[in-house]
């Protein structure tokens, strides 16, 4: 919990009170997440980091989509990321996977946020471990994470 404690420390910072719900079976992957509050998959605001040049790119997603790294990343960014080992995950973020925020890195990163987010009221992040969660509207998703609202999903 101490990696959750930490984000809850980034929270405070920013005036953020999440309301936490905490699963001692774990919500490490999107479904495991929808499973476990249910709600749909879509409502899931994952985060997925990848290398980029001057810091970790985090795109937050759609727990039903996946990110078009090669056509629309690669456009968006001017390069394709590689993909991000657990130890560049932990090391350039300050959590490991499954447990990743939407915003509170302990490091600088640069957050883009999939559109389809916006579809729905409320949706739910990683609380900065794989057994914590917490339920936000988008658009202060948008406001926190300071990300740029992108399309982002493989067709």
């Amino acid at each position: 919990m101490k990696s959750h404690e930490a984000w809850l420390y980034e929270c405070q910072k920013i005036d953020f009170e999440p309301k936490i719900k905490t699963y001692s079976e774990g919500t490490r992957s999107s479904e495991d997440a929808a499973t476990q509050l249910g709600c749909h998959i879509s409502r899931i605001a994952k985060s997925i980091v990848f290398c980029g040049k001057d810091c970790a790119v985090v795109v937050v997603t759609s727990g039903i989509n996946r990110v078009d790294r090669k056509k629309k990343l690669k456009k968006i960014l001017g390069y394709k990321p590689s993909h991000a080992s657990p130890e560049y995950i932990i090391n350039n973020t300050g959590y490991a996977i499954g447990g990743v925020p939407p915003f509170g890195h302990l490091k600088k990163t640069f957050v883009l946020m999939d559109e389809d987010l916006l579809n729905h009221n409320l949706v739910w992040g990683a609380a900065g471990s794989s057994e914590t969660v917490f339920p936000i509207s988008p658009a202060k998703l948008k406001e926190l994470s300071g990300a740029k609202i992108v399309d982002i999903k493989q067709k």
